[in-house]
């Protein structure tokens, strides 16, 4: 979400950085207070951190309240958002340079509707790596997970200890892991007949 330039322009009273709840891996939450804001709330992206305007008037309970309000509206935001081919090779790029040093060089990356039993593939003599379209609307750092897994094949052919240690240096390795394995539980459970509408 771009920064508002109105928002840019305001003297913060006083701005606090801190880590987010849910542990490592988030970005870092800058709150900046202001006198002249005095009702209004809103949140953006800047860089590896989110900033949350607030009213200097606020307390720290309501600031805290506030602060989780806004994560929970960008994040509803943002897995609403499609990126496109020429976002995901840069992501992946970004991605690279971040965790593997930048050694692994895709020549593209694209979302495909032909895999729907695999989350993503990657052909390493193409450079190529292919995402699913199931992935879509799933949080971005599940979607950095895949993609992130995906580059790794591009170093590490096989899923042995070397693939394996090469993904630790992503933090939310596990957590993604988890949202995915969840999603294929949910996909087996039986559905019931009528239980949506009634």
């Amino acid at each position: 979400m771009p920064a508002d330039p109105l928002h840019r322009a305001a003297t913060p009273q006083r701005s606090t950085t801190s880590q987010p709840p849910g542990g490592s891996g988030a970005s870092a939450i800058e709150v900046r207070r202001s006198a002249r804001r005095r009702r209004t709330v809103s949140a953006y992206r800047e860089g590896d951190r989110t900033v949350v305007l607030i009213p200097a008037r606020m307390s720290e309970a309501e600031e805290q309240r506030w602060v989780n309000v806004m994560l929970d509206k960008l994040a509803a935001q943002e897995s609403k958002r499609v990126l496109g081919d020429a976002e995901l090779t840069e992501r992946a790029e970004r991605l690279s340079a971040q965790y593997f040093d930048g050694r692994a060089r895709p020549t593209s990356v694209r979302w495909v509707t032909n895999q729907n039993t695999r989350w993503g593939s990657c052909t390493p003599a193409e450079g190529s790596i292919r995402l699913s379209h199931r992935l879509q609307g799933m949080p971005e750092y599940v979607i950095d997970y895949v993609v992130l897994h995906e580059l790794a094949h591009l170093l590490v052919p096989g899923h042995g200890p070397r693939f394996w240690r090469l993904l630790e240096a992503y933090p939310r390795t596990e957590r993604a892991r988890g949202y995915l394995e969840g999603v294929v539980a949910a996909e087996r459970l039986p559905h019931l007949p009528g239980a949506r509408g009634e």
